[in-house]
């Protein structure tokens, strides 16, 4: 199913009080990751966090979403997860990293944060054909862990249970990401990207 992009007029505002806590003890614990262990986490870049968060509370304040629920796929420190709780979101985090997770659970236990983070994959069961076809389009292969697992059926949802997707992309797994979202999201739910190098991006099926 096509994807329709939403523009996005951001307006920087001054943080909450205490998101910008919690921002600086993320940033902190991100530091430490990537400079004590940058072999073994590989492939760790963070997001801009607050364009991040800045994002979803325009998306909350202007009420785009069909539900309250979002997903992030490949979490990391769980920062993002962490935000949307903030925000009033019921947020999720799937990371297949064990060292990361465990970071992730500890920083929002830290902030008495309710936020679900699981170690797993976020691709979800049964879609071979889509990771076939991707690594056929590309020589290189792609950075994301293409195996699934029973990441969705430990959280109890599927992820067209989720009325928000939020993901920070290698440039060559895109493609696959937005049609891992085309087919498996459901109607009306939104796909949120992060990129280095242009802006957010927002897509709604």
């Amino acid at each position: 199913m096509r994807l329709t992009e939403i523009p996005l007029a951001l307006e920087p505002s001054e943080l909450p009080a205490d998101v910008v806590q919690f921002l600086e003890e993320a940033d902190r614990r991100v530091r430490w990751f990537s400079e004590r262990m940058p072999g073994l986490i590989s492939g760790f870049i963070p997001s801009d966090f607050v364009a991040v968060y800045q994002t979803l509370r325009f998306i909350r304040d202007r009420h785009l979403t069909c539900g309250n629920s979002l997903c992030e796929w490949g979490s990391g420190l769980g920062v993002v997860a962490a935000l949307a709780t903030m925000l009033g979101f019921d947020a999720y985090g799937i990371e297949i990293n064990p060292e990361l997770l465990e970071a992730s659970q500890q920083l929002a236990a830290d902030f008495d944060l309710p936020t679900v983070l699981i170690q797993g994959s976020f691709v979800p069961p049964g879609s071979d054909h889509l990771l076939d076809r991707a690594f056929m389009d590309l020589e290189g292969g792609l950075k994301l862990h293409a195996e699934t697992d029973r990441a969705y059926e430990e959280l109890g949802l599927d992820v067209c249970d989720f009325d928000i997707i939020f993901t920070y992309p290698w440039p060559d797994d895109e493609p696959l990401i937005a049609r891992l979202f085309s087919k498996y999201a459901s109607r009306g739910a939104l796909l949120l990207t992060y990129h280095d190098s242009k802006p957010m991006r927002l897509r709604r099926k």
